[in-house]
């Protein structure tokens, strides 16, 4: 068989994914509802999406970094206050925010509106850590601030604790 004849042929490999409107696994983590539309198995574990609500009033996490992957949030409907090292932004619908590893950052909504986020990560490894967290809940421990860190430790991030 000829180069040319091999590369012609149909590739097998993943199947297309379709997650339709209300579908996906739901992860609930106080006053945030968040969607998985992609946990990264459909795509080599590159890439993993969220789409996430938060409620009015919805504090986020403690400032922290990621050491191995790139964390995107585009900002679907609502104003979401991010908070990098001391500098504030306040995102509002139809604006991107990239965090690069290694970057401190945190988000919250403080506004009385709900707010609509699709987040990307890559690769896909932060997905667990929300399933992590979910399971704590779940198995009716209190989500301590202790409990967030050994959490985030499993997938290379650290609070931004130079930051208090």
């Amino acid at each position: 068989m000829t180069e040319e004849a091999r590369n012609s042929e149909p590739q097998t490999g993943p199947a297309l994914s379709v997650v339709g409107p209300g579908e996906g696994e739901t992860i609930v983590l106080g006053t945030t509802r968040m969607r998985v539309l992609e946990d990264g198995s459909h795509t080599g574990h590159r890439l993993a999406i969220t789409e996430s609500v938060l409620a009015p009033h919805t504090q986020g996490p403690p400032q922290h970094r990621h050491g191995l992957h790139d964390e995107g949030f585009y900002v679907l409907s609502g104003t979401v206050r991010f908070t990098v090292g001391d500098e504030d932004h306040d995102a509002t619908t139809g604006t991107l925010v990239m965090v690069p590893p290694g970057v401190p950052h945190t988000f919250a909504n403080r506004t009385d509106e709900p707010a609509v986020l699709l987040s990307t990560f890559t690769p896909d490894l932060y997905v667990q850590y929300f399933r992590d967290l979910q399971e704590v809940l779940a198995d009716g421990r209190p989500l301590t601030p202790q409990a967030n860190v050994d959490a985030m430790s499993r997938y290379a991030t650290e609070p931004a604790t130079d930051l208090d």
